[in-house]
């Protein structure tokens, strides 16, 4: 007899910890990483669809490009849901979990060519950078600067990236 999960969304309490953050900061601070993790392995996932799907004059230069952003925000994964669990909550990352609580829009399957996919995920880019900077302020806000960095180090990098495919989008016009 198989098990069926619930669809519900899953929220978990907070283990025991002796870090010197209220618990109810830690409990809104494993939610923004637990919002960003989905976010991020979303992404993720939406950068890999534009990886294995890119065809066009430009196809192998773009394919590499994209597994190089691909394996970034993997490693942006790992380190959202470590810090989640580091502020002794439960890191929420299965990718059904992530589907249910990305905020970024899906995906379009309808495209091939090179620079519609730079231009779908240039407009991924920087929504996602934008959700990430509010969770800096949000973070910074809860008193927790280590979390504040992290998210600063993972804007960071988004913006970078967002001005590499827009680099490519310039050049077009």
């Amino acid at each position: 007899m198989t098990k069926t999960l619930s669809k519900k969304p899953v929220k978990s309490g907070l283990h025991q910890s002796r870090i010197d953050l209220s618990a109810k900061s830690r409990s809104q601070l494993v939610d923004l990483l637990n919002g960003s993790l989905a976010d991020t392995f979303d992404l993720y996932s939406q950068v890999k669809q534009a990886h294995w799907n890119v065809k066009g004059h430009q196809f192998y230069q773009l394919h590499l490009l994209f597994d190089e952003i691909a394996s970034e925000l993997l490693e942006q994964v790992d380190e959202l849901a470590e810090r989640a669990t580091a502020l002794a909550g439960t890191a929420l990352g299965t990718v059904r979990m992530a589907a249910a609580a990305s905020r970024l829009n899906e995906y379009p399957v309808d495209i091939l060519e090179g620079m519609d996919h730079v231009a779908a995920l240039a407009e991924a880019f920087a929504h996602y950078a934008q959700i990430v900077r509010e969770n800096i302020e949000k973070s910074d806000e809860l008193g927790d600067a280590d979390t504040a960095d992290l998210f600063t180090a993972i804007s960071r990098n988004a913006d970078k990236r967002l001005w590499f495919l827009e680099a490519h989008l310039q050049a077009e016009s």
